[in-house]
């Protein structure tokens, strides 16, 4: 099992010719701007790190937006980095995903939230 984010861009209309009718159809969709994949074995280090509901339940903390994450991944990945071996001392004992990892997603995360600040965050668990 695992978690996937996603932040989405402004709905914009697309065009298509259809070559089954000759006809142009409209569809409106919103742009992936950023999209990651990660084990749900990391939880226990993700909240250690103060990470945890940023990363897996931002809907719960009032977080709709990349600007709303900003800080809080900011602060966890510093967490993260200063103190290697508490963490790694988390890595799970399966061997699906690491101390590495973790930081990795949140350090892409972080810097995805501050290229698109307005973007809309998405997660799927």
């Amino acid at each position: 099992m695992s978690l996937d984010v996603y932040l989405k861009g402004p709905i914009v209309t697309v065009e298509c010719e259809c070559t089954e009718c000759d006809n142009v159809h409209t569809r409106q969709r919103s742009p992936t701007l950023f999209d990651w994949n990660i084990t749900h074995n990391l939880t226990k280090m993700a909240d250690a790190a103060g990470l945890h509901e940023v990363l897996w339940r931002p809907e719960e903390i009032g977080v709709l937006m990349a600007c709303h994450m900003i800080d809080r991944l900011r602060a966890g990945l510093e967490l993260l980095r200063s103190d290697p071996d508490r963490f790694k001392a988390l890595n799970p004992d399966n061997g699906w995903g690491d101390y590495n990892g973790l930081v990795k997603m949140a350090a892409a995360y972080l810097a995805a939230c501050e290229e698109h600040p307005t973007a809309a965050v998405r997660v799927s668990r």
